[in-house]
């Protein structure tokens, strides 16, 4: 059954029901969950959390969206980070890290350049330890390519990918699998389910980005008021793009995460 290559399950939408997500995530049949940091304060989270399942895996790294209030010491907590656990068979990846063009307040100087530096920075990191990346790449698909480029790691996982044909078959030669997830699963994203059905399924991974990217049949929640996503998601997104490629959901599951082991080496032998 599938697995969710980016999900956040540390984040404070679960607190109230963080065991029954993750209950219900393995009774629907979700077998590995990669969980991400976003900064250093929750680094031990992620890790302890992903040590509670017996489906979990997690990956160290400090999220674009996180530089603005992180610090260059930082980069020296995730080194040490990643020489304490570089044994540990959970740490899949240095993630989630990357660029976001997006929002406009971090595209101008002096947020820009340090994001990039921070990038720079967790890249390198990432080949010295020998892990692969899951990446950020809102908004800036060719900024992140020069630097993967540059500094030349071992592929990894362009995250919620939503870029042209052409960046997607530069992330592909770099050794980069695809992500996909809740976006998919709306008629309006009509660039997504183009790159979908067109890249070979052998390129791309599912994920759900839990609690964010909710799939279009969830509904608000009474309590919230919000729409959060969850790992559960992940077999109905497999589904929507079993039938926009119209081929078997089992095809689609077992490729996909074969996808997964091969750009997450380490997802193969998590029991």
């Amino acid at each position: 059954m599938p697995f969710d290559t980016n999900c956040h399950l540390d984040a404070k939408e679960f607190d109230h029901d963080r065991d029954q997500t993750i209950a219900s995530a393995c009774s629907a049949g979700v077998t590995r969950i990669v969980v991400p940091a976003v900064e250093t304060q929750n680094f031990d989270t992620v890790r302890l959390l992903a040590n509670r399942m017996p489906t979990g895996a997690y990956a160290l790294g400090i999220h674009p969206l996180f530089v603005e209030r992180s610090r260059i010491e930082d980069i020296d907590v995730l080194r040490q980070h990643l020489e304490q656990y570089r044994h540990d068979p959970k740490l899949v990846a240095v993630g989630e890290i990357g660029l976001d063009l997006f929002e406009p307040h971090l595209k101008q100087a002096p947020l820009l350049d340090k994001q990039i530096d921070f990038f720079k920075a967790q890249l390198v990191l990432a080949k010295t330890f020998e892990l692969p990346v899951i990446l950020h790449v809102r908004r800036a698909q060719d900024l992140v390519l020069k630097y993967l480029r540059q500094v030349g790691v071992s592929g990894g996982i362009a995250h919620a990918f939503n870029g042209s044909f052409q960046q997607a078959q530069q992330f592909i030669n770099l050794g980069f699998a695809l992500g996909m997830g809740g976006a998919l699963t709306y008629t309006r994203a009509l660039q997504i389910r183009r790159l979908a059905t067109t890249i070979d399924l052998k390129h791309l991974v599912l994920e759900t980005d839990s609690p964010d990217i909710p799939p279009e049949w969830v509904e608000l929640d009474s309590k919230t008021g919000k729409r959060r996503n969850s790992p559960d998601q992940v077999i109905k997104i497999a589904q929507v793009l079993a039938k926009l490629r119209q081929c078997d959901v089992l095809d689609v599951i077992s490729t996909t995460n074969q996808t997964a082991i091969n750009v997450l080496p380490r997802l193969k032998n998590l029991n």
